[in-house]
């Protein structure tokens, strides 16, 4: 857990996690979500941390890579944060 949190510290990183889990369907094109202030081969970097960490999982279509929170991501995190 202190590694999905670790690469929650980055103020980008929160920004792209939050337009994923907000996106509809539950997913994300990374064309969608490459606006958040910093260059292209940043967020990039910054995607594949959160996939390391294991926030996210990801799916290549055509030439296009779409972002989905990973499957109980949430649910765990709101349990440690609760304590329960």
């Amino acid at each position: 857990m202190a590694g999905m949190f670790k690469a929650l510290a980055d103020p980008v990183r929160v920004r792209l996690f939050s337009r994923i889990a907000s996106s509809p369907g539950g997913e994300a094109c990374v064309c969608d979500i490459q606006d958040v202030g910093v260059s292209q081969p940043t967020v990039s970097h910054h995607l594949r941390k959160l996939r390391e960490a294991g926030l996210l999982t990801s799916e290549r279509r055509g030439t296009w890579v779409y972002y989905q929170l990973a499957p109980g991501v949430l649910a765990a995190m709101s349990q440690m944060l609760t304590g329960g």
